[in-house]
């Protein structure tokens, strides 16, 4: 097993190879877990500083996991997490909680009040990261969703710690 002390975060460009060779697998589990995905095609800027940051997660410089954030709504200060993925032989050891912290503290010094996230009910991993890092379901804010499998959660960032 390699050692997960050496795992780092880096800020990368959404079309980044590494970024997008993450995000590319979460499309292919999403698609193979639900049976469709959203696009995993976006506009780079919308996860740019300072309206948003994409993060990619190296294990002995090989990209293992990735996620990130953009401006939701500026009027009430909301971001939304999107395109969180962790291989899956290296689920459950805390890479998705080293991201979605310091996402959450980026957006917190940029003016952000809270986020917003949202994933699937046979995502278990997901569930358990969000719920155990402070996220509380909420009504669904993308329409069109299914109900049966959709649930969205939300966050206020207040009680986060800034960046120092």
């Amino acid at each position: 097993m390699t050692n997960l002390h050496h795992f780092v975060l880096r800020t990368r460009a959404y079309d980044h190879p590494h970024s997008a060779r993450l995000v590319r697998a979460l499309f292919d589990d999403q698609t193979e877990r639900y049976g469709y995905a959203d696009p995993f095609e976006s506009d780079p800027a919308v996860y740019a500083s300072p309206r948003g940051l994409f993060l990619v997660g190296y294990l002995d410089d090989v990209p293992v996991a990735c996620g990130g954030y953009r401006t939701y709504d500026l009027r009430t200060r909301t971001i939304e997490i999107k395109k969180m993925y962790t291989l899956p032989n290296l689920r459950g050891h805390g890479l998705g909680e080293r991201i979605i912290t310091e996402l959450e503290r980026h957006a917190l010094a940029h003016g952000a009040q809270r986020s917003i996230l949202e994933t699937g009910v046979r995502n278990v991993a997901a569930l358990a990261l969000y719920i155990g890092n402070g996220y509380q379901p909420t009504e669904r804010y993308v329409r069109d969703r299914d109900p049966a499998i959709n649930r969205a959660f939300i966050k206020d960032l207040a009680g986060c710690p800034a960046i120092p």
